[in-house]
């Protein structure tokens, strides 16, 4: 594999899923703090009250980056931490946290790619109707803007949200994730205000005046594939495709929403929810992209859950979701098809072809563990989508592994591991896996 001079290697983590700490230096509750604490919404009962420790151990990991021999890592930032109330009193002890972080892993050579939205939405602002309402996007650009003040100096690398996708539809329609809601106009509301969040931030940050700042978004990219060639089920296809990518790709780099959302949800929104002048502030100019896969969904026809369409959640569209093919799957029943990789990169270079440079931010799986962490699985996924991206034939910059350390895995709890870096929850000690040591090889491999 040739891959360009300046390709970034790295691994990505975020704040809730690794921190702990979860009540120390002021940090306020976020909706994840509360979706947890709801019995049965997460496996296990499991919180991130602890996680992985990060908060404590961060010197030790940063250690392990460095022994892992990355020049980048993806990681993102509490907002509960630095606003506890979501706005108002910043709190100095967040910030001096992720100081300390940012310049470790510069003194070290790794660049910081920093996330300032990761799903952990203070509770406060959920308390006031969340991202279902205008006023969260401008909070969240007034956060966006705290932060980027007091890092910029050291942080160049700068990504809004994370899966804005998951944020609303699987947060505010399925219910599966925080806030636990199951909704229509809401999630759909929620969609809308998480990109105009994104494009209010971008300009604040702007607006700071540093120079060399480069600013992105990160979506989740599962190409949709329908089981049959019948009519129905590419038309079902077509309107998950609509549901979880085109809703937040077409008004980021096309302008516009796409026409099929009207037909799709009929009844169950008039979107007042979108102003004159949103899609200027949605859709300005970004100096990368960053495009997380895991697998490609295989969609068939089916009957609305709800015969009522003014009752409908978001993501009750017509369509079946779970009819997997007979390729291997991973350790959480996913299907493993690297073609699925280069389809979500070139789809997305192919229908907007003004879009800026791609990082892949999120690629990994999940295996069952053996006794001495040979995961020879997780080593034979990860080489077969790092070609697979290459294949895609578009401007990718970066390879970022998900992720560095096993870690809270949101309503599943504890109970699957996506680390290179095997930890035990009961001692916090971290064990690199063989997929570490081969990840290590690889990039030395690769930066010639």
């Amino acid at each position: 594999m040739n891959f360009p001079a300046g390709f970034r290697w790295g691994v990505a983590t975020s704040a809730y899923q690794i921190e702990g700490a979860a009540a120390l230096d002021g940090r306020g509750p976020s909706i994840w703090d509360t979706f947890a604490a709801v019995p049965g919404a997460v496996a296990n009962g499991d919180t991130g009250d602890v996680a992985a420790d990060h908060y404590h151990r961060w010197a030790e990991d940063v250690r392990l980056l460095v022994d892992l021999g990355v020049d980048a890592y993806r990681f993102s930032v509490s907002w509960s931490r630095i606003l506890p109330e979501g706005r108002g009193r910043v709190e100095q002890r967040g910030l001096d946290f992720y100081r300390r972080l940012v310049d470790t892993l510069r003194d070290n050579g790794i660049e910081p790619f920093v996330t300032l939205y990761h799903w952990d939405l203070p509770q406060a602002l959920e308390d006031r109707g969340g991202w279902r309402v205008r006023d969260t996007a401008l909070r969240f650009a007034d956060y966006s803007a705290i932060v980027h003040d007091a890092l910029a100096d050291v942080v160049s690398k700068w990504t809004t949200l994370n899966e804005p996708y998951c944020s609303s539809v699987v947060g505010y329609a399925e219910g599966r994730h925080a806030p636990g809601a199951r909704e229509g106009h809401g999630a759909l509301a929620a969609a809308h205000h998480l990109l105009v969040g994104h494009g209010l931030a971008v300009e604040a940050m702007r607006a700071n005046g540093v120079p060399g700042q480069e600013f992105g978004i990160v979506l989740n990219q599962s190409p949709t594939v329908p089981v049959s060639d019948s009519p129905a089920d590419v038309a079902a296809a077509t309107r998950q495709d609509v549901l979880l990518r085109r809703q937040f790709t077409d008004p980021l780099f096309g302008g516009t929403y796409p026409e099929e959302m009207t037909a799709m949800y009929g009844e169950l929104t008039d979107f007042s929810f979108r102003h004159d002048g949103d899609l200027a502030v949605i859709g300005q100019p970004l100096d990368y992209v960053g495009l997380n896969y895991y697998y490609r969904l295989h969609v068939a026809d089916a009957p609305h859950r709800e015969p009522d369409p003014a009752k409908r959640t978001a993501h009750d569209i017509g369509v079946d979701t779970t009819r997997l093919p007979d390729v291997p799957r991973t350790g959480m029943g996913w299907p493993v098809e690297p073609v699925g990789i280069t389809t979500a990169l070139s789809d997305l270079s192919a229908r907007h072809p003004q879009l800026p440079p791609i990082y892949v931010t999120e690629n990994g799986c999940v295996y069952p563990d053996t006794e001495d962490l040979q995961d020879t699985d997780r080593i034979a996924f990860l080489e077969g989508h790092i070609a697979a991206a290459l294949a895609a034939g578009v401007d990718l910059r970066g390879y970022f592994c998900w992720s560095l350390l096993d870690n809270f895995e949101w309503a599943h709890g504890y109970k699957h591991r996506f680390g290179l870096v095997h930890v035990d929850y009961a001692t916090q000690q971290r064990t690199p896996r063989a997929s570490f040591h081969w990840y290590r090889d690889f990039v030395a491999r690769a930066r010639g």
